[in-house]
């Protein structure tokens, strides 16, 4: 990234100030970037974990496969899921509330003994995929930002930082050959006057 400065005060004050900023953005940048890394792997065991008890649940429940045709499947339905925004390190999430759900009422006497299981089972079932989806999400937000932040850190670091200090070095030397050659003619200046003067005096005498 070229820096686009001038060579005088107010470019290198400008430049200073462009550098202070970014020095002191940096840490917290750094620090937002360690929480959403963290942040990010315990979204993903999370929803791994998620997943995993899903496939269990629906092994456990293997023993029912050949009543589910026999099953109502209609009787169980999703009404509701209440999702609230969280900040995680600074960043909004979604998180899982309440899933409502309505439950059709049947005659328990005419129907199997195992319905009422199948109708827990179910429920189960659908708390276990929605929660995953929750969380992929939110490893996938996470993420997204972790990565937008990571860019800025790498920017500041490895591009802006060394880009404003190298431009007020460049800065500064030239001011200071500025004020080298200024007070070397300024030297020579005074030293040619004083010889004129000494010459003309002694033409005087």
């Amino acid at each position: 990234m070229a820096i686009k400065f001038q060579y005088n005060k107010t470019s290198l004050n400008n430049l200073s100030k462009q550098l202070k900023m970014r020095k002191n953005a940096l840490p917290t940048l750094q620090n937002k970037e360690s929480a959403l890394r963290l942040e990010v792997r315990k979204a993903k065991e999370k929803s791994d974990r998620l997943v995993l008890e899903l496939d269990e649940a629906e092994k456990k429940y293997d023993y029912l496969a050949p009543l589910w045709n026999e099953f109502d499947h209609g009787i169980v339905t999703i009404t509701d899921v209440d999702l609230k925004t969280v900040k995680v390190a600074g960043v909004k999430c979604p998180e899982l509330g309440e899933i409502h759900f309505e439950i059709k009422p049947f005659n328990t006497f005419a129907k199997p003994a195992w319905y009422m299981d199948g109708v827990a089972v179910l429920k189960e079932l659908a708390r276990l995929k929605i929660e995953s989806e929750v969380f992929m999400e939110k490893k996938r937000i996470l993420d997204y930002q972790r990565k937008k932040t990571t860019q800025k850190v790498n920017l500041y670091e490895k591009v802006q930082i060394p880009g404003y200090q190298e431009a007020i070095r460049k800065i500064k030397r030239y001011m200071e050959d500025e004020e080298n050659l200024s007070k070397a003619s300024s030297k020579i200046v005074k030293e040619r006057h004083a010889a004129e003067e000494e010459m003309e005096e002694m033409s005087h005498d």
